[in-house]
C-alpha cells in the first residue's frame, strides 16, 4: 500500500520536472513515505528525516517531504522538533498532494503529465482507502480515517493502463480491501471486471477482512480462476476472549469457518498473529497455537503486541516484555515449516505459474516454482510439480 501511494505522489513529482535517483547526494528533493502501524517503523522514518539535517545544510535549496502515516500521526509537532522540514503531508492528504505541492510555493510548476513508473509484472492499484474497525490495539483509522472506495470506473481504468504498460499481475489495495462497494458493484464484482481486462492474467488482493468473506462472495468469484487462490487474511488471535476485547468483529468459530469456505475452494492461506495483547492470558495465548495447528496455515507472520498512542489498547496493563518475547519464541517455533509443509503438500500437482525470470515463477497459491525449462518473462504456463526441495517447488520438465 505504501509503494503504491509513494508511486502516486511520484506522479505529482514527476509532472514538476523531476525524475528518481538512488544516490541521495544527487537528489533535489526527498520523500519519505511512512508507516506508523508498529511503533519501530515510525521511529525508523523519522530518524532517517533526522538525518537528512545535514544534508539539507549543505544545500538549502534542497527539500523534504514528509507523507504518509506517521505524518498524520505526529502533526505539526515534527516541523517544530525538524524546521528544516519543508512539507508535511498527512495519510488522508494524500488525494490533495498535488495542491500541497503548489501552495507551499517551493516546487516548479506543472509543466507536463505525470508520468508513472513502469509497474513491472505486478501492478499495483489502490481500490479504497481507510477502515470504519476500531481494533482496540490498531492506529490506522485514527491516522487513515473511514473507508473511502474510489470509483470503479477509474479503478478498470488504471488497471487498463497497467496492463497496457506491461503488467501481468493485478494487486488490488486497501486496509479492509473486500469491503469495497461502489454503489451495486461490490468486491466481487470488482474482481471479476478487474481480471477480463485484456493482458491482465491474475489478480490477488491484500489486505482482507475475515467478516466480509461471505457465501455471497464466494459463489461470485468460484469459478475465475484468474483470482489467485492465496489470501493473506490477518486472524491476530485464535482467542475468542481476545478478539473481543480487540473488537476484531468475530470469533474463533467464525474465523475457522471462513478459512475452511476458503480452503475449500481452493484458496492457500496466510496470516498475522500478534502475541502479548494487554488482556492475552496464558489460556488465550495457547488458543493462538492451537489455531495455527487447526487453520492449516501456509505461513504466519507474528509480531509482538506493539503499544501505539492514542489507542485504547496502550491504556491497558501492558504485559512484561519477557512475557512477549517467550510467547513470540514458542509461536515462532510452532508455524516454523509451515511454509515448508505447505510446499511438500503441493508434490504431484499441476500449477498455473507466471514466470517472473525464464525458469522462475509464482503459482496461483503463491508457491515459487523452478523449472529447467525456459519460457518467457511474464507468461502463464501449467507445469506438473516433481517435488519440493525447501520453499521451491521444482517442475517435472
Amino acid at each position: 500500500m505504501n509503494l503504491a501511494d509513494s508511486e502516486e505522489m511520484f506522479v505529482h513529482l514527476s509532472a514538476r520536472g523531476y525524475v528518481r535517483t538512488d544516490q541521495l547526494e544527487e537528489a533535489d528533493a526527498v520523500l519519505i513515505n511512512t508507516c506508523t502501524v508498529r511503533d519501530h517503523a515510525e521511529h525508523k522514518a523519522v530518524s532517517f528525516l533526522g538525518r537528512l539535517a545535514a544534508w539539507k545544510k549543505d544545500r538549502p535549496t534542497r527539500r523534504i517531504i514528509f507523507a504518509g502515516c506517521a505524518a498524520q500521526r505526529l502533526g505539526a509537532s515534527l516541523q517544530k522538533k525538524y524546521p528544516f522540514l519543508d512539507i508535511l503531508s498527512g495519510a488522508k492528504n494524500i488525494e490533495h498532494f498535488s495542491d500541497l505541492l503548489d501552495k507551499s510555493g517551493l516546487f516548479p510548476a506543472q509543466t507536463a503529465e505525470g508520468q508513472r513508473p513502469a509497474p513491472g509484472l505486478t501492478g499495483y492499484v489502490t481500490i479504497m482507502r481507510g477502515c470504519n474497525f476500531a481494533c482496540t490495539y490498531c492506529i490506522v483509522p485514527s491516522v487513515r480515517g473511514p473507508i473511502k472506495c474510489l470509483p470503479h470506473a477509474e479503478i478498470l481504468e488504471e488497471i487498463r493502463h497497467k496492463a497496457q504498460d506491461g503488467a501481468k499481475e493485478i494487486m488490488l489495495l486497501g486496509q479492509t480491501v473486500n469491503a469495497y462497494a461502489d454503489g451495486p458493484v461490490s468486491f466481487a464484482d470488482l474482481l471479476n471486471q478487474a481480471s477480463q481486462i485484456p493482458g491482465v492474467e491474475r489478480v490477488c488482493f491484500t489486505s482482507p477482512h475475515p467478516i466480509y468473506f461471505t457465501p455471497q462472495f464466494l459463489n461470485a468469484i468460484k469459478d475465475n480462476f484468474k483470482i489467485a487462490r492465496h489470501i493473506h487474511l490477518p486472524a491476530q488471535s485464535g482467542s475468542t476472549k481476545v478478539l473481543q476485547e480487540m473488537k476484531r468483529g468475530y470469533t474463533r468459530e467464525i474465523l475457522l469457518d471462513k478459512i475452511k469456505a476458503l480452503q475449500a475452494q481452493g484458496f492457500m492461506i496466510s496470516t498475522d498473529l500478534i502475541v502479548g495483547f494487554p488482556t492475552e492470558t496464558p489460556e488465550d495465548f495457547e488458543q493462538t497455537l492451537s489455531l495455527v495447528e487447526q487453520a492449516n496455515f501456509i505461513t504466519a507472520y507474528c509480531y509482538k503486541y506493539s503499544p501505539r498512542q492514542g489507542t485504547p489498547a496502550a491504556a491497558m496493563k501492558q504485559l512484561p516484555q519477557e512475557v512477549l518475547e517467550e510467547r513470540l519464541d514458542i509461536l515462532l517455533n510452532k508455524v516454523r515449516g509451515l511454509a515448508q509443509t505447505a510446499y511438500q503438500a503441493q508434490a504431484g500437482t499441476t500449477q498455473e505459474v507466471l514466470m517472473e525470470t525464464p525458469h522462475k515463477g509464482r503459482s496461483s497459491g503463491s508457491f515459487w516454482v523452478k523449472t529447467k525449462c525456459s519460457y518467457p518473462v511474464g507468461s502463464l504456463v501449467k507445469l506438473s510439480i516433481d517435488r519440493a526441495e525447501g520453499t521451491l517447488l521444482l517442475a517435472r520438465d
